[in-house]
């Protein structure tokens, strides 16, 4: 028979950043949490772990996310504070395209709108500064010296061996059903895990648990490459920005080398295809996709070695929106982060521990206003 185990506080489902920053929010907030992982903390098959993720302002016209960007420092920087480490390095933002309206045009406007400072390049300009990237066909391009690269697998050990110093609990399980009612989790095992608050942030394994959701977000698998440059372009590629193209031929994003780290590539399109459990090897052929989206503006492409490739699962919701809303009282769910939630980790967590409900889904879904951080425990 299943037994119950009445669980202090606040039960986390899910140890990758989102999971474990809502658990950095709830012991700040005074709750005495337990986190249930079904794999290693920290888990090599979540996208968190990864050896770099990114931060910038540039966001389309979502004038809601861009204005997050400073309360999400300001949350990273209050971390750092707790873990005695600054693992992030500034780069900057280099922005290409085709040219004409869309996401570069539109975030333009709405960083110079907020005061934000974008430096307009030609294709000479980026030769100039940039002598790794192949203008040819480039139509229009800024660079802004603010963001930069949070260290990914770095910051998600960290965090964890800083919860289990503050005394959070890690419980090895997976679950197979939740009752948001009762803020509770059953697990494969038969046993029942039950809290006074409950946060679901298990990833692309949510839409199979959590009533509803699979209507609204997808898992979706995605390869990134990782590259050595060839010598004549190693220099440049230490001290570049990370790289954002949005040609309509396909784009991709490259993100720089930043001490322990290698140059890293991907492509900003959702596969919206594939199951978080299938095997994680990235085949030669998905690779290969992603260097041909990358080949274009690389000088000396083929020059480039294949360090290799790994496979991720995004929970992709359809406009970019993030889900962080309430299943009644007691639970709230942390889903559709689309790629690009890592940059806000920290402050979604400080925002759960509040546990303002009424506020939390539409700022989380970028429609403005301040984060809801004051803590309500």
């Amino acid at each position: 028979m299943p037994h119950a185990a009445l669980m202090p506080d606040a039960l986390v489902l899910g140890a990758g950043i989102m999971g474990l920053s809502a658990a950095w929010g709830l012991t700040r907030a005074g709750f005495s949490v337990s986190v249930v992982e079904q794999d290693d903390v920290p888990n090599p098959r979540g996208s968190s772990v990864d050896e770099h993720r990114l931060i910038r302002h540039a966001y389309g016209a979502a004038a809601g996310y861009m204005h997050m960007v400073e309360e999400a420092f300001a949350a990273w920087n209050l971390l750092w504070d707790e873990l005695g480490e600054v693992p992030y390095a500034r780069t900057g933002v280099l922005a290409l395209g085709d040219g004409g309206a869309g996401w570069l045009a539109d975030s333009r406007a709405t960083l110079r709108q907020a005061g934000h400072a974008v430096q307009d390049l030609d294709a000479g300009g980026v030769t100039a500064r940039f002598p790794m990237i192949n203008p040819a066909g480039l139509g229009d391009a800024f660079h802004m010296a603010e963001g930069g690269v949070l260290m990914a697998g770095r910051i998600v050990g960290l965090l964890a061996a800083h919860l289990r110093r503050q005394g959070v609990r890690f419980i090895r399980g997976r679950a197979t059903d939740v009752d948001p009612a009762r803020a509770s989790l059953t697990l494969e095992d038969g046993a029942t895990l039950q809290a006074g608050r409950l946060v679901l942030a298990a990833g692309p394994w949510a839409p199979r648990l959590v009533p509803g959701l699979a209507a609204r977000v997808t898992p979706s698998r995605q390869i990134v490459v990782y590259l050595e440059p060839p010598a004549q372009h190693r220099a440049a590629w230490q001290q570049a920005p990370m790289l954002l193209d949005l040609s309509a031929a396909g784009g991709f994003y490259a993100v720089p080398p930043v001490p322990g780290t290698r140059l890293k590539i991907g492509d900003h399109r959702f596969s919206c295809l594939g199951d978080a459990d299938d095997p994680r090897e990235a085949s030669k052929a998905e690779a290969d996709a992603i260097l041909e989206l990358a080949r274009p503006r690389l000088r000396d492409a083929g020059q480039y070695r294949v360090l290799g490739a790994r496979t991720c699962y995004y929970d992709v919701e359809p406009e970019e929106r993030f889900l962080l809303e309430p299943l009644g009282e007691r639970c709230v769910v942390m889903s559709g982060f689309s790629g690009h939630g890592f940059k806000f980790g920290a402050l979604l967590g400080l925002a759960v521990g509040a546990w303002n409900l009424a506020a939390l889904p539409g700022w989380a879904a970028g429609r403005g206003g301040a984060a809801p951080t004051a803590s309500r425990a």
